[in-house]
């Protein structure tokens, strides 16, 4: 009999090129720093490199395009001359998104759907790229001061599908159009948890979706042991395979080896199990 083969989601892996964001805030500024990990990360398996000069924590403090350009395009570039491995540009600003494209990046990361700049549509549409399109109650600023729902799924499902239709007006291909529900993104632990119980009903929607739920605090509401953002790994995890037996189109996270290996167990026992007819 052949073996039958069940898909995992793509692994995206995380490179912070700030002094500020909540995990490895710091870790990676030093450029030499960045390419290294980035190259690391390819190794471990990351389907695609997330790279961010803004940190969007709670509490982040905007930074200027300058600032942000000059932290992650040469980083970009150097990956690209290393490496074919896909490249999203975690940013707001449409003038980054339109410079890391050129440098190389093929995925435009915005935490704030297409809504920094009145232009960004119009620049998705003209870069051609795939956007991923996210959930965000307010600014990173403010968005944990009492967040605040009538039904955060409903509220939450009705924000993406008017943002990709925003993107669609615009002329951003359907098929180049992602999701994400923003785990940690102006919620609380309640929150996040009942968007991670309803990720089929994100997939359903007909769109690729995106989990980022790595190291996210909820999980230290969770287990108070996981305090240190650097210790929620089991949790992490945890999320990330729900979002897996969802059908979630890729995953973002820290622990690339790590996520790598609980996905392959994953899809290992899963095929297993339709195999067996379960």
């Amino acid at each position: 009999m052949t073996a039958i083969k069940v898909s995992r989601p793509r692994v995206m892996g995380v490179v912070n090129v700030t002094p500020d964001s909540f995990s490895d805030g710091g870790r990676f500024l030093d450029a030499r720093a960045a390419l290294a990990q980035a190259k690391q990360l390819i190794a471990d398996g990351a389907d695609i490199l997330d790279i961010g000069g803004e940190s969007t924590r709670p509490g982040a403090t905007p930074v200027s395009e300058a600032d942000e350009l000059t932290r992650v395009i040469p980083l970009i570039a150097a990956i690209r001359a290393h490496s074919d491995v896909a490249i999203s540009i975690d940013t707001m600003k449409p003038a980054v998104a339109r410079a890391a494209m050129a440098a190389g990046a093929t995925l435009w990361n915005d935490v704030a759907a297409l809504r920094f700049a009145p232009d960004a549509p119009e620049v998705a549409a003209a870069l051609g790229c795939e956007v991923v399109l996210m959930h965000m109650l307010g600014e990173p600023g403010t968005m944990q001061d009492a967040p605040a729902y009538d039904d955060v799924v409903a509220q939450v499902e009705a924000f993406l599908l008017a943002r990709a239709q925003v993107a669609l007006a615009a002329g951003v291909a359907r098929e180049r159009i992602w999701l994400d529900p923003g785990i940690g993104f102006g919620k609380t632990p309640g929150h996040n948890l009942a968007l991670i119980a309803a990720l089929p009903r994100f997939v359903a929607l007909g769109y690729p979706v995106l989990l980022g739920a790595s190291r996210k605090r909820f999980i230290a509401a969770l287990d108070p042991r996981g305090a240190e953002a650097n210790d929620r790994l089991g949790g992490s995890i945890a999320a990330h395979l729900a979002g897996a037996a969802a059908g979630v189109a890729a995953v973002r996270v820290h622990d690339v080896r790590e996520t790598v290996q609980a996905l392959a167990v994953w899809a290992a026992v899963r095929a297993v199990a339709v195999e067996r007819g379960g």
